[in-house]
């Protein structure tokens, strides 16, 4: 749960019905298993959120243009954050590709750190036990999850692949005026 919470995508969809698995089996508790997941996810997410915050707009800022982020487009992310980050935060938990960079660019917008943590703490429990329940309720037959996961990651990536090309467009459309 660290790992994907500091931006490597190894996804809870496949470690937590993994280790329900391991509840359903008597090797795993379950209620300390969530307690593992959540303090992994949070202090993954804590490290990614001061990555963003001392270093990541730094080099936003210096590099940003090579992939066409501006200095406009931190400042928007700024306003973004301090309008809705709690909302962005707590919401974008629950979207798998989405967490996974979630802390690094509320670091980056420098949101509040303690309101990050408020804001995050539940989403996490909550998708944590949903996904370690779902593998407790398949037991041994845990793998049947994963159609229907990666069936839910395609639209998520292609959603992402969407959201990238508008940005790549817009950026491209905005330089060529």
């Amino acid at each position: 749960m660290m790992l994907e919470a500091t931006c490597i995508p190894i996804l809870a969809e496949i470690t937590m019905p993994f280790s329900g698995f391991f509840v359903a089996s008597g090797q795993f508790n379950f209620v300390i298993l969530i307690v593992a997941g959540a303090l992994g996810s949070l202090a993954g997410s804590s490290i990614s959120f001061w990555i963003g915050a001392r270093g990541g707009r730094p080099l936003v800022e210096r590099y940003g243009r090579y992939i066409l982020l501006s200095s406009r487009d931190l400042e928007r992310s700024d306003n973004f954050y301090q309008k809705y980050g709690d909302i962005a935060v707590s919401f974008g938990r629950f979207l798998p590709v989405v967490r996974i960079f979630l802390s690094l660019s509320a670091g980056i917008a420098r949101m509040d750190y303690k309101k990050f943590l408020v804001y995050s703490i539940i989403p996490i429990i909550i998708v944590d036990g949903v996904l370690a329940w779902a593998g407790v309720l398949l037991g041994q037959n845990w793998t049947a999850l994963q159609p229907y996961f990666h069936k839910f990651d395609l639209v998520i990536v292609l959603l992402i692949a969407l959201a990238i090309a508008w940005f790549v467009w817009r950026h491209l459309r905005r330089k060529s005026n």
